[in-house]
């Protein structure tokens, strides 16, 4: 049980989290700032959070438990704007899609308070932004991916092991860099193809005939570029080197299967389907084992 959630960032994510812990008894009182003061009140509105808080500074005040829900090139200033309230003995974390950059900023801002802050990134979202849209189920049955480093205390990450896995989360741990890495190869660069898949419709005169003619697969594969446009330029950009590298990777995939078709191989053509079907057909999502 935490006393007090500071939750900096009152929208769909940070929301989500407030509500959650709200839900499952976890916290007695939520206090909320956002940099738009019409978001916070609407937050409160809601029932998201019991307090508005002028500041950041002022909704860590008092907080066991923080949460940084704000956009990654945001979070240094964030963290310049707290860090003198920020005690030993409480815990904060983020809800970054990136952590090398966050954990920087972390390190050059909090010292040798840095210790208190485990990175997380909760594997869930929707295209939809807003305190509106915050869903106090958002992370259940979801991975939580926790990114500690050397000088994060023991304490610190037991405590977010059992917040997250008290929400219903699939809690892993992994190195900042295998994250970042990972998550540009199957996050990342699907966005970046999907945003690239609608420009590049966009871009011809008989776009709104094709997009009329589009059915569910279409649908589904495009879905994600209807993300938050700020949100997501913020993403690319912080995990550039891995995302570029990842797209590498596609565009030798790409430009085989052109090569087939253009070298009018349908042998060769079906041999690299056969390969990704395969491949899709026998990868599952990580879902959490029902607790007997």
């Amino acid at each position: 049980m935490f006393e007090q959630l500071g939750l900096i960032g009152c929208g769909m994510m940070g929301g989500s989290f407030a509500l959650a812990l709200k839900r499952a008894g976890l916290v007695k009182r939520v206090v909320g700032y956002s940099k738009s003061p019409s978001t916070t009140e609407r937050a409160r509105q809601l029932g998201v959070i019991d307090v508005e808080a002028p500041s950041a500074l002022l909704a860590v005040s008092g907080a066991d438990l923080v949460l940084l829900a704000v956009p990654v090139s945001a979070t240094e200033a964030t963290f310049k704007a707290i860090r003198h309230l920020v005690r030993g003995d409480v815990l904060i974390m983020d809800v970054g899609s990136t952590k090398r950059e966050v954990i920087d900023a972390a390190r050059r801002v909090l010292k040798d308070q840095v210790g208190v802050f485990v990175p997380a990134h909760p594997i869930a979202g929707k295209e939809l932004a807003g305190v509106d849209h915050a869903d106090p189920d958002l992370y259940k049955g979801r991975q939580v991916i926790l990114t500690p480093i050397e000088r994060t205390l023991t304490a610190q990450l037991d405590k977010a092991h059992k917040v997250w896995s008290a929400l219903g989360c699939h809690v892993k741990q992994m190195s900042p860099e295998a994250h970042d890495a990972a998550y540009a190869a199957v996050s990342h660069l699907p966005h970046l193809v999907a945003f690239a898949l609608m420009n590049g419709i966009q871009s011809q005169q008989q776009a709104a005939d094709f997009l009329s003619l589009a059915g569910p697969g279409f649908r589904d594969f495009t879905r994600i570029a209807a993300s938050d446009p700020s949100v997501w330029r913020d993403i690319l950009m912080s995990n550039r080197e891995e995302l570029l590298a990842q797209s590498r990777f596609f565009q030798r995939a790409l430009h085989a299967l052109e090569t087939a078709i253009n070298a009018d191989n349908p042998d060769a053509l079906e041999a690299l389907i056969d390969q990704a079907s395969s491949a899709r057909a026998h990868w599952r999502m990580t879902a959490i084992k029902p607790q007997s």
